[in-house]
């Protein structure tokens, strides 16, 4: 694929030899940033990258994408005597991403990064769209860049050595772009649900097809202005609810309830219909199924709601909400009585039905 963006094209390649390419090539120049987990599952796959002059391991959590934390990420790659021409080359999910975009950003004003997505998050949904995103204090994502990579190496094989979770958290967010693109796309994949999990050439058609979704809008509106601030729908409630928790709910199954709470919230305010709740409810509810036991506590959760950074004045939320044909779109809602009531009708009780 090739994608369009501000500082011209950059492409996806899908190739199962990546990492193996990779480690087989010239690494002058090139400074790893590789998720500790990954390093250590794939020691054998990558042992001239992992020999190489700079390499940056990091367990990837969100407090290690804390800004706080970021003077010795920059420390270490200033003792590697980074220069403009080198690049940054990401291994790992979206908190590597994450941190490697960011510096890629602000490193010298600017030096190319490559990324090989290892997460079926990162794969079916983040790798494009050049946005990255730091927290700082209890903030989550509120300081970040739109900063494209050179280019993106999907290799499926790192999905065989996920744990199951983190599968169904990149479902969560497949789940996501299907559902903005209208609900013949997600009845699609509801109906493949079960063989996302077993066939891998057709979790294969959905990290692409999730991705020529999402490239239509990036393309239109790649700085997050218009009309892709679509693709937060369930983040508002979905980040709300990783900031309850203490992030004990993983990014994509926080989503994954997120958009069922969106449409549960739709349905309530008049927005959308219970009938469009329903449909998604049972695939919603199959992939966060587990975490429904994890107490998400109202005060920290609505506080957390309040501070998401697309919000306008004081008391209105912006919120992606479906409407009744169940095609999400963009408005301000009221933070008053009737949306907590919502809210807590939901957390409490909804969730588990």
């Amino acid at each position: 694929m090739e994608i369009q963006s501000h500082k011209g094209p950059y492409r996806v390649y899908f190739d199962d030899n990546a990492l193996e390419k990779l480690d087989s090539a010239n690494h002058q120049g090139l400074h790893y940033i590789i998720d500790r987990k990954v390093a250590a599952l794939y020691r054998e796959q990558m042992e001239h990258i992992l020999s190489s002059e700079s390499v940056l391991l990091i367990d990837a959590t969100e407090d290690n994408k804390a800004l706080d934390v970021f003077p010795a990420y920059v420390q270490h790659l200033v003792a590697k005597r980074i220069r403009k021409d080198h690049r940054l080359c990401a291994i790992g999910g979206g908190v590597t991403q994450d941190i490697t975009c960011f510096l890629a950003a602000t490193m010298l004003r600017g030096v190319e990064w490559v990324f090989y997505p290892t997460t079926l998050l990162a794969q079916t949904d983040s790798c494009i769209g050049s946005k990255s995103s730091i927290n700082a204090g209890s903030a989550k994502n509120i300081l970040g860049t739109f900063t494209p990579p050179e280019k993106v190496f999907i290799s499926t094989r790192f999905l065989s050595t996920l744990d199951p979770v983190d599968v169904r958290s990149g479902v969560g967010e497949m789940v996501k772009v299907h559902v903005i693109d209208g609900p013949a796309s997600f009845d699609s994949l509801a109906s493949s649900f079960d063989n996302l999990f077993e066939d891998p050439l057709v979790m294969m058609r959905f990290i692409m097809k999730s991705l020529e979704i999402k490239q239509a809008y990036i393309e239109k509106d790649e700085f997050d202005i218009g009309p892709r601030r679509v693709f937060n729908y369930g983040h508002s409630f979905g980040h709300a609810i990783e900031a309850a928790t203490h992030f004990a709910v993983p990014h994509g199954i926080a989503v994954t309830i997120g958009a069922d709470m969106a449409n549960y919230v739709a349905w309530k305010l008049g927005v959308g219909s219970e009938a469009n709740f329903h449909r998604m409810h049972l695939v919603l509810k199959r992939n966060y199924c587990g975490f429904e036991s994890i107490e998400i506590p109202f005060e920290p959760f609505i506080t957390a709601i309040g501070k998401d950074k697309k919000n306008v004045g004081m008391n209105h939320l912006t919120l992606i909400l479906p409407d009744h044909d169940g095609r999400v779109g963009i408005s301000q809602y009221e933070n008053n009585e009737q949306f907590r009531e919502i809210c807590v009708s939901y957390l409490d009780g909804q969730r588990f039905q």
